[in-house]
């Protein structure tokens, strides 16, 4: 749709649209943020209409090169006239927040000033690192809506287990040492988690001592960690694709030449990954193996060990990122367990399982790289936080974060029984077979602008698009089994895609 929808051109503004409201503007619409426009609001509908999508856009909601519903598009679904939508995109063109592109519409317009900074910064820097990434992490902090939130990344708070986290917060103050909140941890992690860990580790073929395990704030800080030590900017980096967003985004900044390789069922497209290192001698490959997101699949066993061969005939690292094994059957490969931790780096984390709150990660490696990933640790967060690593030895110690995780994956069970059945219902497909917390999602519409009109309504959802190493239109989106289960849900996803 072309900035000139519905026969208007911004120089055909009809006084509806910077005035009071029209005789063809409804009173009450959705607005721009899971608002409303009002008609006894100080403002007229141009500007609650203009200032609702230029706040989408500065919280990056919007990232920039979304494309805005088009006018007529806009004007149905808030109930306004087109003109009134003229005039609101003329206000964000105005404020430099949008573009006009001839033919094709109103796209959100990437600042000036942020592009100028990052000119003088990074004059050489092989690629711009994508910002869809924060788009989805944004919408989660923001809590726009109190209704379940089917692209969320984490279980939802009720299914959390908060007198769990209390007891042993408690018991580690009460009967702990002292000293423990008044100082700072061991720069390699408090031993006593770090003995539990190895434990833990040794159940599902991973063998580790305590000495090569290095704790962080979360698992997404230990990826940033090994990237630091063991990477250079310039070097290639293999990826899956689809992935989480935020991994390349971590990675384009730091400078590495992304490799994305195609996930399918079994792991990573072998052929792909075997052309890709001949050309390009990368120095590392990130994965999640073990429920893989978006697409909840597992590497299998050949896939693992084809993936090692590759790595040690082309001396490159295999970071295993494995997240979402509190969710995961103990029996699935780990490649950190069939290799040995030689040239494999294992990484998990607790936020998953216990709670986002609780930013407690950790990474198993190779005895020879442990001494700089500590440094590299220490120049970045010093320590991390002995009193909460101390409160999940407890809860590994004593069993109760196993039988948390045992009820959260029967409850998990059911969730994703029932959104299976609600999302073919209502006319959805899933690409790969549901498993574990995500399920990776047929549409048939565009679920970028989808994404749009169901925030609208305070439905966040996760598009395809987050998950692409390049920026794709595409149908496909991530679903939470454990957020997706309102019926109302998949009904108002119904009505947004006819």
């Amino acid at each position: 749709m072309s900035p000139a929808d519905s026969s208007l051109t911004l120089n055909d503004r009809h006084p509806a649209g910077d005035g009071p409201l029209a005789a063809s503007d409804s009173g009450t619409v959705a607005g721009a943020s899971a608002g409303t426009l009002a008609r006894s609001a100080g403002q007229t509908l141009t500007e609650q209409l203009a200032a609702q999508f230029a706040e989408r856009i500065r919280q990056r909601l919007l990232a920039p090169g979304a494309r805005l519903p088009s006018v007529r598009d806009c004007a149905s679904r808030h109930g306004v006239s087109p003109h009134t939508v003229v005039a609101a995109y003329d206000q964000l063109l105005a404020q430099g927040l949008v573009e006009a592109r001839r033919q094709r519409g109103f796209f959100v317009r990437e600042q000036r000033a942020a592009q100028a900074v990052r000119a003088t910064l990074q004059p050489d820097a092989p690629r711009v690192a994508p910002v869809d990434a924060t788009a989805l992490i944004r919408g989660m902090f923001h809590g726009q809506s109190d209704k379940p939130a089917p692209g969320l990344g984490t279980l939802p708070a009720d299914w959390l287990d908060l007198p769990l986290l209390s007891s042993a917060l408690r018991r580690v103050l009460a009967q702990g040492d002292p000293m423990i909140a008044l100082q700072y941890g061991h720069p390699a992690g408090d031993r006593r988690l770090r003995d539990a860990l190895a434990i833990k580790l040794a159940s599902f073929g991973v063998r580790a001592v305590p000495e090569q395990i290095i704790t962080s704030t979360g698992a997404t800080h230990a990826l940033d960690l090994i990237s630091r030590t063991l990477l250079s900017p310039g070097d290639a980096v293999l990826v899956d694709e689809p992935a989480w967003a935020v991994e390349y985004a971590r990675l384009s900044q730091l400078g590495m030449r992304l490799l994305p390789v195609p996930r399918g069922v079994d792991g990573p497209d072998l052929g792909v990954m075997a052309t890709l290192i001949r050309e390009h001698r990368p120095r590392m490959y990130v994965t999640v193996p073990v429920l893989h997101n978006p697409t909840g699949n597992s590497i299998s066993l050949a896939h693992a060990h084809q993936v090692l061969k590759l790595a040690e005939a082309h001396d490159f690292w295999v970071v295993e990122d494995d997240t979402y094994s509190h969710l995961a059957p103990a029996h699935l490969p780990r490649m950190s367990a069939l290799d040995g931790l030689q040239r494999t780096l294992y990484v998990s984390g607790f936020s998953k399982i216990l709670t986002p709150s609780w930013r407690v990660g950790y990474m198993a490696v190779p005895p020879q790289v442990v001494e700089r990933l500590v440094d590299t640790k220490l120049l970045s967060t010093l320590t991390t936080p002995a009193v909460l690593e101390q409160a999940v030895a407890l809860c590994l110690e004593q069993g109760s974060l196993r039988r948390h995780a045992e009820r959260v994956t029967l409850r998990l069970d059911a969730a994703r029984h029932r959104t299976v059945q609600l999302a073919q219902a209502h006319g959805c497909r899933f690409v790969t077979p549901p498993n574990g917390l995500f399920g990776w999602l047929d549409t048939g519409v565009d679920t970028e602008a989808l994404a749009q009109v169901m925030l609208d309504q305070g439905w966040l959802l996760a598009p395809g698009h987050l998950f692409q190493a390049t920026r794709k239109p595409g149908t496909l989106m991530r679903i939470n089994f454990a957020t997706s289960q309102d019926p109302v849900f998949w009904q108002a996803l119904s009505a947004a895609r006819r």
